[in-house]
């Protein structure tokens, strides 16, 4: 009765604590983290333990799933550049520094050991940018680079953690002779997710009922993980591939009273488990920190703020160099007409290098870490040190920093989902034009109306009003979410237009419903 009562005291406690992160604008992680501080500072906290191993399966899997659904593959493809020096160089930049440095703090940790804290400590966390980046104005492809880059960054990392952990159980073996474990995991990973995806489709298709549909969601993707687990593949790869291959068919096979109760679970679920990361993180580190003398208490923060600047630093310090020599390079007219546009300027380069944050992966690593592992308090320590000096010194002055830089943006995300409008609207009134009912002439009325509107406010979007019951109108519903599909698959539109529009559609049918 104790645990379940401080379960509740906390969520609601990091419920209150995200409505405050809101009202004065900063990242909720931000707050998560002072909170853990607390629970390791409390004498009465309860001491709970969570098995290593299933820390990764249990925060990382559904979180990686809500960010690789949403992912843009056009985005992706359009920004392929930046994003890939930031998931492979800069997360090996990271890594090589933070295990350097580590080593040379403290020469009788093993390499492979301070290699493995330099991949736990270098993926940013997508949640704790996209917190910030959603309340200011801030162009659409740097949003883009972020977000690919905190989708990919975890499986770089973590495959470099993954053989820094695997060489540390072995001692004698060498890391040539991973290499070929390694192609095999990443190549079976990316094939193995999407024939997952395509078998779970078949398998779940007739499941319409919301808690059935949203409950075997979940398992899909703890199964899927677990079985990547045991077939020797990244689970962070087959995840995102399953992820994605799904979301490519979803949308026109999931009803919208289905989608909109599945979305809002799963926005809840990603908020509890960083709740609970941080928590059990937090309680973790309890008994640790009061098992130490004062002496060995310095050396053990001297050590994590050692890291913690060289995490921030060593983002700094390439992202700063790769853009001022793409800048060069592109006045000497040396670069390839398809790279021109991904050249940043020094203002979104110096954006970029300060969305460093870390988070939830970050945690969860530290956490998986097997309880034999060496210095594995310290490494516990120094994560959370780094997750809270992050999101505390980069977090708490990012939005400032971008509101100084004052940054314009043509809003093309608005411009896409105002052409999407009239697409759609216009493919609802071909629907019903050959109709000679009353009804169906008010309703051409009225979507002639909605469209008129939709062309001239690139945010004018239906309302639920204007939607009233009818079997004709679903008929317009449909054909106009065949064409928003349509503008998706040949890319006309980007995924956040077609999700803007999609929404709007979904309200308009469930009205009809109604």
């Amino acid at each position: 009765m104790l645990t379940f009562e401080w379960i509740i005291g906390l969520l609601l406690a990091a419920v209150a604590l995200s409505a405050l992160a809101r009202r004065i604008k900063v990242p909720y992680p931000t707050f998560l983290a002072l909170g853990g501080v607390l629970l390791t500072l409390l004498p009465w906290a309860p001491t709970w333990a969570l098995e290593p191993k299933l820390a990764l399966a249990l925060f990382v899997a559904p979180v990686l799933l809500d960010a690789a659904f949403d992912t843009s593959l056009r985005d992706l493809r359009n920004n392929w550049l930046p994003v890939s020096t930031l998931v492979v160089v800069a997360v090996g930049v990271t890594t090589t520094a933070v295990a350097v440095v580590a080593h040379w703090l403290r020469p009788d940790m093993p390499w492979a050991v301070a290699i493995a804290l330099g991949a736990i400590v270098a993926p940013p966390d997508a949640a704790a940018a996209t917190a910030i980046l959603r309340q200011v104005n801030l162009p659409y492809r740097i949003q883009k680079i972020l977000e690919g880059e905190s989708l990919l960054n975890d499986a770089s990392a973590l495959l470099i953690y993954r053989v820094a952990v695997g060489l540390v159980a072995a001692e004698h073996m060498k890391i040539r002779e991973f290499v070929p474990s390694i192609t095999i995991a990443l190549v079976g990973s990316l094939a193995a997710g999407f024939l997952f995806a395509q078998v779970w489709m078949m398998i779940t298709r007739r499941i319409t009922e919301a808690p059935s549909a949203i409950i075997t969601q979940f398992g899909g993707t703890f199964m899927v993980w677990i079985i990547a687990e045991h077939l020797g593949l990244s689970g962070i790869l087959t995840i995102i591939a399953y992820a994605i291959t799904i979301s490519r068919t979803a949308p026109a096979r999931t009803s919208a009273r289905l989608r909109v109760s599945s979305y809002a679970v799963w926005e809840t679920v990603v908020f509890v488990l960083n709740v609970l990361a941080f928590m059990l993180i937090g309680l973790q580190l309890r008994p640790i920190w009061s098992g130490l003398d004062d002496e060995v208490r310095w050396k053990y923060c001297s050590f994590a703020a050692a890291i913690l600047a060289v995490v921030i630093l060593a983002r700094i310090l390439w992202v700063m160099p790769y853009g001022a020599l793409l800048r060069t390079l592109k006045a000497r007219n040396l670069l390839p007409a398809h790279v021109v546009d991904a050249v940043p300027t020094l203002k979104r380069g110096f954006i970029v290098s300060w969305c460093g944050m870390r988070g939830i992966v970050t945690l969860a690593a530290a956490f998986a870490l097997p309880e034999w592992f060496p210095y594995r308090d310290l490494i516990l320590l120094t994560a959370f040190a780094v997750v809270l000096g992050s999101l505390v010194i980069q977090g708490l002055t990012l939005r400032p920093l971008i509101l100084a830089l004052n940054f314009a943006d043509d809003d093309p995300v608005g411009r896409e989902a105002a052409h999407a409008r009239g697409v759609v609207f216009r493919a609802a009134l071909d629907e019903i034009d050959a109709d000679p009912s009353e009804e169906a002439e008010i309703l051409r009325l009225e979507y002639r109306a909605v469209l008129l509107r939709a062309e001239n406010d690139p945010d004018g979007g239906l309302t639920s009003r204007e939607l009233p019951s009818d079997p004709l109108r679903r008929r317009a519903i449909a054909a106009a979410r065949q064409a928003l599909l349509n503008l998706r698959r040949t890319e006309a539109i980007g995924d956040d237009a077609f999700h803007l529009v999609e929404e709007e559609l979904d309200r308009a049918e469930l009205s009809v419903e109604a």
